[in-house]
């Protein structure tokens, strides 16, 4: 079986950064599912947190899964993958300190690289459930983070939610983070190319960005040009896991139709979302 090291993965992964083109993920969520991505040729690979978060805990993307359940898993797949491997560190697990902790586990685990968003996770009492924590104390996690990795070609990647900020405080964001010594940056929620042009007029980093298949920025050589390296177009793998489970458990069981749900609409069921929601709301006064 062919094997790569993880500082040989690291560098694989810093190649694509400085190539000029364009690579879309494969969501790996175990071993297997990154031995089958490698094997049908894609660059890289993603470990995301929301399907940490449903393999571990079958809980919804709220900040639930502690560190070391997800290091569990990346570690398991850094076992035998043979393609870099990106990990969804969400917050990093709390302050600045705790980030630390987090390059520091995630690096053991054998990932290629890793995103630092600047979410305020868990959501915080009598808040917005997607409020963002202040520049500063982004910079501060970041520098934090970056100054505990051993192995230099681990790339740290900042992220941030483009969707839910007005353009110039992204733009002032993502500046702030490439002059902090980001590797690149991720960002999420980017609505079409005209806002992705925006903030990426003033950034030379490479850029990462989380679209879940959104039809206005599907042109790849048009987001190459403008420094995209990375493309996330969803986590569709696990989710066509979980239909093929339910579908194949169904008929084991001898129910001849099934309920009419999508994988979504499968994973919302089985997650009990609306317990959460009733939960924030009651015990934290959320506001969503």
């Amino acid at each position: 079986m062919q094997r790569a090291c993880h500082h040989q993965l690291r560098e694989a992964f810093r190649a694509l950064l400085a190539s000029p083109a364009c690579y879309h993920t494969a969501s790996v969520f175990d071993p297997l599912s990154a031995r089958i991505a490698a094997d049908l040729g894609f660059e890289v690979g993603i470990l995301g947190g929301s399907v940490a978060s449903l393999q571990v805990l079958a809980a919804p993307d709220i900040a639930l899964i502690t560190l070391s359940e997800f290091a569990e898993q990346a570690t398991r797949i850094g076992r035998v993958a043979r393609l870099p491997v990106i990990a969804d560190a969400d917050h990093g697990y709390g302050n600045a300190h705790n980030a630390m902790r987090t390059v520091i586990e995630l690096e053991r685990a054998g990932v290629a690289a890793l995103t630092l968003e600047d979410t305020l996770l868990p959501a915080q009492f009598g808040r917005k459930s997607y409020d963002l924590i202040g520049v500063e104390e982004g910079v501060g996690k970041l520098r934090a983070a970056l100054s505990v990795r051993d192995d230099a070609a681990m790339a740290i990647i900042a992220r941030t939610h483009a969707g839910v900020q007005p353009l110039e405080e992204v733009i002032h964001r993502t500046q702030a983070y490439q002059g902090a010594g980001a590797d690149g940056i991720c960002l999420a929620g980017v609505k079409d190319f005209a806002h992705l042009e925006a903030i990426a007029e003033g950034l030379s980093i490479p850029l990462m960005l989380i679209t879940y298949g959104n039809p206005e920025l599907r042109d790849d050589q048009r987001l190459a040009d403008l420094g995209v390296r990375i493309v996330v177009d969803g986590h569709g793998a696990y989710f066509a896991a979980v239909k093929a489970t339910y579908d194949c458990l169904r008929e084991q069981r001898g129910i001849a139709t099934g309920n009419g749900l999508n994988a979504s609409e499968l994973v919302t069921k089985y997650t009990h979302p609306d317990d959460y929601i009733a939960w924030a709301s009651e015990y934290m006064n959320v506001k969503e």
